[in-house]
């Protein structure tokens, strides 16, 4: 069976580009990320937002402006959405069956924030036994204590090697 390629874009809500510290790079990454999906869509690929659902005190709440997906990369009526509760997009949602039921066995992840989220979704989508591309260039985080945010995202970029064939989007391709 041939591959089936899809784009997961996790987190990319209103409210990860009003956070403080900020996202990194944050305009650029949105840009990328649109790119991609304008990529996805035009090649045949899949593309499932992932959407955080956060606590009642949360810019995450279910159901408010900072909640709903940036609508530069809005998904498009048949598109799914899978909304989460947990930084592990698989974890108490339907994403498995979604994928499976839609033959998906490649995913091409990106979205925020890099070290919780993207790093958890990638190591577990290939403990699920998904191919996995990791747009190098399509993920984000905001600075921390120890490492700021590019360094994390270098890091990361280089550590989900083992788990991912790390690329730029302008390499990634779905029509494959």
């Amino acid at each position: 069976m041939a591959s089936r390629k899809c784009l997961l874009v996790v987190d990319v809500q209103n409210a990860m580009f009003k956070l403080d510290p900020p996202l990194f790079n944050g305009a650029a990454i949105l840009e990328n990320i649109k790119v991609l999906v304008k990529k996805a869509r035009s090649q045949n690929g899949r593309v499932v937002y992932v959407q955080h659902c956060g606590h009642a005190d949360s810019p995450f709440k279910k159901g408010t402006a900072g909640w709903k997906i940036h609508p530069s990369i809005a998904p498009a009526v048949k598109e799914h959405v899978v909304e989460k509760k947990h930084s592990d997009p698989f974890q108490e949602s339907d994403l498995s069956d979604i994928l499976m039921n839609s033959w998906v066995d490649h995913i091409v992840v990106c979205g925020f924030v890099t070290e919780g989220c993207i790093d958890s979704t990638v190591r577990r989508a290939y403990s699920l036994g998904f191919k996995i591309e990791l747009a190098s260039d399509c993920h984000s985080t905001t600075d921390g204590k120890v490492l700021t945010a590019e360094q994390t995202i270098n890091h990361h970029n280089e550590i989900l090697k083992i788990f991912s064939d790390v690329k730029e989007s302008k390499d990634i391709n779905f029509n494959e």
